[in-house]
């Protein structure tokens, strides 16, 4: 069985704690029941407490919680969130015993990791605080591998984050090994292939009319687009489905990637067209190729972005070996030429784009002004030798047009 959930609490032996999404309404009613059934302080008069006692507990937010006693020791006790997995120490104020809701099973699942084996053969304090910081609060997709035999035990699961396996990267990070000799091959966390590539996005067939953004623009003809999946044209058809999908997916990856970015090996390979992953001036990480080696000392790589089709020189402590997880997800960006214009003869403007000195630099920032942030639509006109697209405005005119009004581009039959 495979479903989505929150990871609620790392135990103080690994225990992963996961309330499954399809529990969420149902414990969001439980906990309002019980905020309406408690209210104010917990019991102060003396009580004997007993260890597995069902209780309600007031939490550090002043919600109250169910709870067992696991531990009595004078005037604080030890209890569980049974709903949530974790353990604290509570001033006997802050509870009251209860036989309401005993008969609701817990909400949260105690699971262990399927076949992996700490080192050490328990979990050592820092993976447990690693776990806890890397997972506490974030939504996982969990998979079902052993059900265990006392109903009260843990789940054996596989747990993915961002489409990365949480055994490959405890592994790799070398806090726990696999069971079996023969699990080993299957953790990978890099790509073996010793030349992995991108996939490259599909396109909808030439004549349909499809919503896009631009990210980039080389010149006033060239420029890289994304399928814009919030548009709302027409009927979307299954390309443009394939790439929201695909969008969404990428967006949580590397939402991840940048939380564990710092664990991930330097690039040592500059290999034209190696995919890695490239730390932007925003301070995030995103997918990246390498194009060249652009100065030795110290060393400089040119790469590019491939969901958006920017560029950047970067020194090697801003690039990172991928995850090959990250290679399945279609490059988001189409590099592609608009048709039906071309430089104007008569450009007078002197300042020129230095690698295409056939344009203005007027008419590349006119272009951006008629681009950049708008709602607009392309139709795919040729895929070969170049991808080659007529581009509308939100007015549902070319988005050239301006260029030939001021003349800084002229018609192109």
């Amino acid at each position: 069985k495979i479903f989505q959930a929150v990871v609620s609490c790392i135990g103080g032996d690994g225990t992963i704690y996961i309330i499954p999404k399809s529990f969420e309404t149902a414990l969001n009613k439980l906990m309002a029941e019980i905020q309406n059934t408690f209210k104010g302080l917990g019991l102060l008069i003396p009580y004997c407490w007993k260890k597995g006692e069902a209780c309600v507990v007031r939490g550090s937010d002043t919600l109250w919680y169910r709870a067992k006693i696991i531990e009595v020791s004078g005037s604080t006790l030890q209890v569980q969130y049974i709903d949530r997995g974790y353990i604290e120490s509570i001033p006997q104020c802050h509870l009251y015993p209860t036989t309401f809701y005993t008969g609701i099973p817990p909400f949260c699942i105690p699971c262990q990791l399927y076949k992996m084996l700490p080192i050490g053969n328990f979990w050592q304090q820092d993976a447990v605080d690693y776990l806890q910081e890397l997972l506490k609060n974030e939504e996982v997709e969990v998979h079902v591998e052993e059900i265990p035999d006392n109903p009260w035990g843990k789940l054996s699961i596989s747990l993915y984050f961002g489409g990365m396996s949480l055994s490959s990267f405890m592994a790799y990070q070398k806090y726990c090994v696999a069971e079996d000799c023969q699990d080993i091959q299957k953790l990978g966390l890099f790509e073996g292939d010793l030349s992995p590539s991108y996939l490259l996005q599909p396109l909808p067939v030439p004549g349909e009319t499809f919503p896009v953004t631009v990210t980039h623009l080389v010149s006033p003809k060239e420029v890289y687009v994304c399928l814009d999946s919030s548009g709302n044209l027409t009927e979307q058809c299954d390309t443009e489905r394939a790439a929201s999908h695909d969008s969404e997916g990428l967006d949580k990856a590397l939402k991840w990637c940048n939380k564990i970015v710092k664990t991930l090996p330097h690039l040592t390979d500059f290999r034209k067209e190696l995919p890695c992953l490239a730390e932007y001036v925003d301070g995030l990480w995103y997918r990246a190729k390498v194009l060249s080696v652009t100065q030795l000392a110290p060393v400089q790589i040119l790469v590019q972005f491939v969901d958006y089709g920017t560029y950047l020189v970067a020194p090697t402590s801003r690039l990172r070996h991928i995850p090959c997880h990250l290679l399945k997800y279609p490059v988001q960006a189409v590099r592609v030429l608009l048709a039906g214009f071309k430089p104007a003869s008569d450009d007078r403007n002197m300042e020129r784009i230095p690698y295409s000195p056939e344009w203005s630099l007027k008419a590349l920032w006119t272009m951006m002004d008629c681009v950049e942030g708008k709602r607009l639509s392309a139709s795919i006109l040729t895929v070969s030798p170049e991808v080659t697209i007529s581009l509308y405005g939100d007015d549902k005119n070319l988005v050239h047009l301006k260029l030939l009004e001021m003349g800084l581009a002229e018609l192109d039959e």
